[in-house]
């Protein structure tokens, strides 16, 4: 195998797709032991160096809540030659709290992580929806008036562990208000993986009707069940262009259970490489730079495309 597949387009796909890199933060805030500064800084120029230009940094939460990611004051800083060469590292902040941390060392695009559940609101802002839109408003506000861009994700959009199927005409409600908000782009997420196809199309065909353009969605699929790529595919037939993945498929949700692991950005690749979809990424470089970070976690990456390019012993 010499580490490409062979390339057969498809018809109705886009000719290139920006890969949203999460596993720097999505991908290492679920850890058990403690990473240390200097290898996330190291995996996130890795990262860069293999061509990916969105690389999503860190989170401005309270260590209480997410103590992987204490050092975002530490590690951020050591960033800033990325940031001059034209990379993207967004944050998530959870409120003005977490948004005065991160202007204050110069972020320019910053997150804000929504629920399209009441019961997920609940347990992870301790807020209702309405109760957390509340919230991000001055958020969104302050960020877009310091020119910043603001991504709005939202989590539990296909199924919930606590409250099951969730309703499309609930999610799209919530999405609306994000972007009501003043939020620049939107990230659809699974975060327990239960998304199929068809429901994938229907949410993003009833989002386009009730006025929320394509251009502005992103798609965060997990695959507990096997389905992101197909998932993934089913969204680039609708026209998504944006498209979040971990490198090495690093990652879960510490406030869902059922959460496995995020869409292995080299899996990603691997299918678009196959599609002749652009993304700018080397494969081998980002495969090389997930066996690394599973030498620094001490355990075998996840991502097939990673174990299957993998020199073996």
């Amino acid at each position: 195998m010499n580490g490409l597949p062979m390339t057969v387009p498809a018809a109705g796909l886009p000719a290139r797709v920006r890969i949203h890199e999460v596993g720097a933060r999505d991908g290492l805030q679920n850890e058990k032991s403690a990473v240390p500064t200097a290898v996330k800084a190291e995996f996130i120029r890795r990262l860069a160096a293999a061509g990916l230009t969105t690389v999503e940094a860190t989170s401005f939460v309270h260590p209480e809540w997410v103590p992987q990611l204490a050092d975002a004051e530490e590690l951020f800083p050591q960033l800033d030659d990325l940031a001059r060469a034209g990379v993207h590292l967004p944050v998530l902040v959870p409120n003005e709290r977490g948004l005065d941390r991160a202007l204050a060392l110069g972020a320019d695009r910053i997150a804000v992580f929504g629920s399209a559940t009441e019961t997920f609101a609940s347990r992870n802002l301790n807020r209702t929806i309405d109760g957390s839109l509340a919230m991000f408003e001055p958020v969104v506000a302050r960020a877009k008036q310091g020119k910043a861009h603001v991504r709005g994700y939202l989590s539990m959009c296909f199924g919930d562990p606590w409250e099951g199927a969730v309703p499309v005409h609930q999610v799209v409600r919530v999405a609306k208000a994000l972007l009501d908000l003043g939020c620049d782009e939107l990230s659809l997420g699974d975060t327990i993986g239960v998304a199929t196809p068809g429901h994938v199309q229907a949410l993003l065909s009833e989002l386009n009707e009730e006025g929320v353009p394509t251009d502005r969605i992103g798609v965060h699929f997990h695959d507990t069940y096997g389905q992101a790529l197909s998932n993934t595919l089913a969204a680039l037939q609708h026209g998504v262009t944006t498209v979040d993945a971990s490198a090495g498929g690093l990652g879960g949700c510490p406030y869902a259970k059922s959460a496995t692991g995020n869409l292995a950005t080299e899996d990603l690749v691997w299918m678009l490489d196959g599609l002749g979809i652009e993304t700018g990424v080397d494969l081998a470089a980002l495969t090389a730079t997930s066996v690394w970070m599973a030498e620094q976690l001490g355990r075998p990456s996840p991502s097939r495309t990673v174990r299957a390019l993998s020199p073996k012993e």
